[in-house]
């Protein structure tokens, strides 16, 4: 059983020696009962489990040269002293990719919303089934094991404009310069650049970059749209790179 509290230690599956090696799972959650009952699930299935009860220890033990090594930071956005979300932004300014999954009361849509936009992943509200829990774990764990969506496929290098993709090496540049994306960001304009001109519906840019086990909103993805815009555009308001086709979805010029 996982140790109850805030505490840096592991629990493992009291089972054989290859379910000792899956993935590690994070919990912040403040409340006991929750945390207890979450992580209890999570061990049940396999998962190499820890847990914290606020965000400041969570961003200590995710950041700096001793960072424990997460695959998946389940979160709780109501914590004492640092919040759900800015845990979030403070993870994604310094680059940390790890898949966020957050678990919370506040169900209207602006909460999920914002929740996507600061840098999680999926959205779980409370209350939630333990089943769904785990099925979006996995989910978010099969999606970061995937490699790029189109980097085997095509020219070793695609220019357009200021923008260069070099795919062997993961990075796109723009004026010459590296441009810092997240592996989803990088996905979907990699997939852009590879088909100037033609029209991607939101639900085909989850499935491409996604995957088709994505359980989710498709708005994610105008938020990640967004945020491309921000960091390749001259004029995010008025692009000219990424347009996007009333109706339809976007396209890239």
């Amino acid at each position: 059983m996982a140790r109850m509290g805030a505490s840096p230690d592991w629990a493992v599956p009291a089972a054989t020696e290859s379910t000792i090696s899956t993935a590690r799972l994070l919990v912040v959650e403040d409340d006991d009962s929750i945390r207890e009952t979450v992580s209890e699930a999570l061990l049940a299935e396999g998962f190499v489990v820890s847990v914290c009860a606020d965000g400041s220890e969570a961003l200590a033990r995710l950041t700096g040269p001793e960072a424990d090594s997460v695959d998946v930071l389940i979160l709780d956005l109501m914590l004492p002293g640092l919040g759900g979300l800015e845990l979030c932004r403070k993870l994604r300014k310094v680059n940390n990719t790890i898949p966020i999954l957050v678990i919370s009361a506040r169900d209207s849509e602006a909460d999920r919303v914002l929740g996507l936009e600061v840098g999680a992943d999926d959205y779980l509200i409370k209350p939630f089934g333990l089943r769904e829990l785990v099925a979006r774990c996995r989910a978010l764990l099969r999606r970061s094991q995937q490699i790029p969506t189109e980097s085997s496929e095509g020219d070793d290098i695609v220019e357009h404009a200021n923008l260069c993709l070099y795919s062997r090496e993961c990075r796109i540049t723009r004026n010459g310069g590296d441009l810092s994306l997240s592996p989803k960001e990088y996905k979907i304009l990699e997939l852009l650049m590879r088909h100037p001109k033609r029209v991607w519906s939101r639900d085909q840019l989850l499935e491409r970059v996604w995957g088709i086990d994505f359980i989710g909103d498709t708005k994610t993805v105008d938020v990640h749209i967004r945020w491309l815009r921000e960091k390749i555009e001259t004029t995010p308001s008025s692009p000219e790179h990424i347009r996007t086709v009333r109706g339809f979805g976007y396209r890239f010029h």
